[in-house]
């Protein structure tokens, strides 16, 4: 994407094309303007056009550019934070709706799916959280506790099952979330697109906005060349945000994270690693995921960037892991390679922001972006529609804020993987 075989690797080799879409010309109006076409706008702007709205969405890029077209793939339910911890973060009212909402994103995210025919590679045999040793065990099997209580179809596999799931011994047990799943990420964001010009978005790509100005009631956002004027406006810009809107990105801290493709495995290989394709992730601080794709490639990744000296520190890191998590593999050979990053909020919860009146957006999904983008895509139409109440929303308004040491923090992510994947590839 954009000539750059780093930023989407597999996935832009992979997916279906986007649809035909150009930079803006000129001015045009809309009922409600939508910046950035990740999962969170193109999910709003196909809500709200199929409630009738007029809806007009810029992307400075391509759909799917940021985080939408980067990522492992995985349909996560819920946040990183324990869902006991989560009423304590955003109180009683809100930590519920939250953990309700998110936990069953992912069958939002399948319905939509289905409902429109996106082929991406859609596998909902559910998920596995890996646990390294006994402080790994100790996690899953309290997330477990914490989401069977609220009814969830969650369990926690014996080391054996783990084996005969994952390929691989040297998980002590896991966690395998039914709701959960993997898909294809760009091709999720590109169908996504199509839906949403199908029901009657309007979709521009190249078309940065450079400013924001209300006018007589409305907000008029111009391109380099052209505008769109609107009733209301929706932030959809998340950890790629600039412009008008870099304050989202400086809200959050960017940790970067890269993934490598093998080539596909022949076939008994396959049915020894992840037969049922499950996605993975680990337990680990710096952790590592792995997953299938359809053609049978094993998608490899872990938090750092491949530029400068990190491209080969993290491949070389790579290539020793997976013979020790999966020495059936033998010498592995990287058909792709590619990095992005997620952004991370202080408290490790997304957040929901009123810019100014009827200019509103979500961000922050800390690396669980495809069913909390989804779902607040749709929330977001719910409230622009008034079908929702602002407090109605799963999240309570917060104020914009930039952490503390942001850039020191970033700049120690990258070298301090860079230092660990150096050292060793040991559990």
């Amino acid at each position: 994407m954009l000539d750059d075989p780093r930023s989407h690797g597999l996935w832009e080799k992979t997916a279906p094309a986007a649809p035909v879409t150009a930079a803006l010309k000129g001015d045009t109006q809309a009922q409600v303007a939508i910046v950035g076409g990740g999962y969170t706008g193109l999910s709003a702007a196909l809500h709200l056009a199929e409630k009738g709205c007029r809806v007009v969405l810029l992307e400075a890029a391509e759909m799917g550019f940021g985080g939408a077209g980067r990522n492992v793939g995985l349909i996560n339910a819920g946040m990183w934070v324990m869902p006991d911890d989560l009423p304590g973060a955003l109180g009683g009212e809100y930590g519920e709706r939250l953990l309700n909402l998110l936990g069953n994103g992912p069958s939002v995210v399948i319905d939509l799916i289905r409902k429109h025919g996106i082929d991406c590679e859609l596998e909902t045999q559910g998920t596995l959280h890996c646990a390294v040793g006994e402080a790994g065990l100790r996690e899953i099997e309290a997330r477990a506790e914490q989401w069977q209580r609220r009814g969830a179809p969650v369990s926690v596999l014996d080391v054996d099952e783990t084996a005969r799931r994952t390929g691989s011994r040297h998980y002590a047990a896991s966690l395998l979330d039914l709701r959960a799943g993997t898909l294809q990420p760009l091709a999720y964001a590109r169908g996504l697109a199509h839906a949403a010009a199908r029901a009657g978005a309007v979709l521009y790509t190249a078309s940065p906005v450079v400013e924001c100005r209300e006018n007589n009631g409305k907000w008029r956002l111009a391109t380099p060349t052209g505008s769109v004027t609107a009733d209301w406006v929706v932030v959809a810009t998340d950890a790629f945000s600039h412009g008008p809107w870099e304050e989202v990105r400086r809200e959050q801290v960017r940790l970067p994270y890269f993934n490598l493709a093998t080539r596909p495995l022949g076939d008994n290989l396959r049915h020894s690693v992840l037969p049922n394709r499950e996605g993975c992730w680990d337990t680990k601080e710096i952790l590592s995921s792995f997953r299938m794709d359809r053609q049978g490639r094993l998608v490899f990744g872990s938090v750092g960037a491949l530029r400068n000296g990190g491209a080969m520190i993290h491949r070389n890191w790579a290539r020793r892991s997976l013979a020790r998590i999966f020495p059936q593999l033998g010498s592995v050979e990287f058909e792709a390679e590619w990095y992005g990053w997620i952004g991370m909020t202080d408290n490790a919860l997304p957040r929901f922001h009123r810019f100014a009146p009827q200019v509103v957006g979500f961000s922050g999904y800390n690396g669980r972006g495809i069913a909390p983008g989804t779902v607040f895509g749709r929330e977001l139409a719910a409230l622009i529609s008034g079908e929702r109440a602002e407090n109605d929303l799963p999240l309570p308004l917060t104020p914009v804020h930039e952490p503390s040491m942001r850039p020191l923090k970033e700049a120690w992510y990258e070298a301090g993987s860079q230092l660990a994947h150096l050292a060793d590839a040991r559990f």
